[in-house]
């Protein structure tokens, strides 16, 4: 008989001991009734360690819980601040691989917390399809609580060897994610980027301004298909206006398809009990099969800084951790395998208020190898690297990087030998 608790009386003490890893929901996901409880109450438990994805909260202060240590994927959403205090370690794998690593309980998972939604068809888990739903199949304990602005997502169904040990009722709703602002350098970013893309493309895309400007610079395009790790407002204003239609998609045709949810209320009714929209395991999103089969696949991603041969990093920045492998890789690698695909990595040309270019001789952490590397774009144009050697790779690159940057880039350049 599955427990129902209310919160008021909620002790994670009678479910988690001390030593376990306990792991999370994470982005719009994360169950903050519990994830709240167990920050309040961890220095009385004991000693814990705590798998997050991306996070959006202020649940996981560096100044909370001193009991708590802290596992990702990367240093992404509000996870930098842990980092910074030393309290955060990363776990370098690709998103894909991380999913199918707690499907088997290769990745331990003593405890998870969930965020779902309750149907007549049982617990769906609405808004993340992901890591966190795959290690409760094999933890002890299965926390769940349940909140009526969860949306029922097409494909999200809780899996049915999953045992759910108590629910409880949310204090609050789902955390919304805002849409991005959007500058001019954004804008001239999405610019180059709409010119790459030809009508009836499949997309894939993450978050943040610069995702959100090239979305909305794709209102006089035709027939698009989605088919990404996170759908946003902004791809829910290009369904509307008629511009996703998934008409020609190879794979999963008629649906948007994504595997987290990272928007505001709006998109989360959108999202209920809708056929058309699909909340899908990584297996299915982020999987090298079912990306290489999606033709004109066009993988969309931000980073940190590109060097002179093509490599990415979307890790480090200023030596400390300020982003993660996730699916960038996973991603990038289906667009260049499928079928007119092509993988883009979309960026401004500065960091730090135009103090750094984000061109770099050399990259603090190779995330995406060049030999990975299709097109890299800056509010400066294109650099199409495809079939281009090393050597000539450097002067594309330069070519988009900022122009108070150029020279010194070309002398390092010169002073290099990029192809031995």
């Amino acid at each position: 008989m599955v427990r129902q608790i209310n919160p008021d009386d909620l002790d994670l003490a009678a479910f988690i001991q001390p030593g376990d890893r306990v792991v999370c929901g994470q982005l719009t996901a994360e169950p903050t009734t519990l994830t709240e409880a167990l920050v309040d109450q961890a220095d009385r438990i004991g000693r814990l360690e705590v798998f997050l994805g991306t996070t959006f909260s202020n649940t996981f202060a560096p100044d909370r819980a001193p009991a708590l240590s802290f596992l990702s994927y990367g240093a992404t959403g509000t996870n930098p601040r842990l980092a910074k205090a030393g309290r955060l370690a990363i776990l370098p794998r690709h998103y894909g691989a991380l999913n199918a690593a707690f499907a088997t309980g290769e990745i331990r998972a003593d405890v998870v917390l969930l965020q779902v939604a309750a149907s007549s068809g049982g617990f769906n888990l609405g808004l993340a399809n992901d890591y966190a739903a795959l290690a409760a199949r094999h933890a002890r304990a299965v926390l769940v609580e349940v909140h009526a602005d969860v949306p029922v997502t097409t494909g999200a169904f809780l899996p049915t060897d999953t045992t759910i040990t108590a629910v409880i009722a949310a204090r609050r709703a789902p955390i919304e994610l805002q849409p991005g602002r959007i500058g001019a350098v954004e804008q001239s970013i999405a610019g180059h980027v709409a010119g790459l893309i030809a009508d009836r493309s499949t997309l894939q895309i993450g978050i943040g301004s610069i995702p959100d400007a090239i979305l909305s610079g794709l209102e006089g395009h035709r027939d698009l298909g989605f088919h990404s790790g996170v759908i946003t407002d902004r791809v829910l204003d290009l369904i509307e206006q008629g511009v996703i239609t998934n008409a020609y998609k190879s794979v999963d045709p008629g649906v948007t398809v994504t595997n987290t949810v990272c928007g505001t209320h709006r998109l989360n009714r959108h999202l209920h009990l809708n056929p058309e929209i699909a909340v899908l395991p990584a297996a299915h999103t982020h999987g090298i099969e079912v990306l290489s089969r999606q033709d004109n696949f066009l993988s969309i991603n931000s980073a940190i800084e590109v060097d002179l041969t093509g490599q990415v990093n979307s890790e480090m920045a200023g030596g400390a951790a300020v982003g993660g492998v996730g699916g960038l890789v996973d991603f990038a690698r289906g667009g260049v395998a499928a079928r007119g695909g092509r993988a883009i990595i979309a960026l401004p040309a500065t960091a730090r208020n135009g103090a750094a270019s984000r061109i770099v001789h050399r990259t603090q952490r190779v995330t995406l190898a060049h030999s990975d590397v299709d097109v890299v774009v800056t509010e400066h144009g294109v650099a199409d690297l495809r079939n281009v050697p090393l050597h000539a790779r450097a002067e594309r690159l330069i070519a988009i990087a900022d122009p108070r940057f150029r020279d010194d880039l070309a002398r390092q350049a010169g002073e290099g030998s990029y192809d031995a």
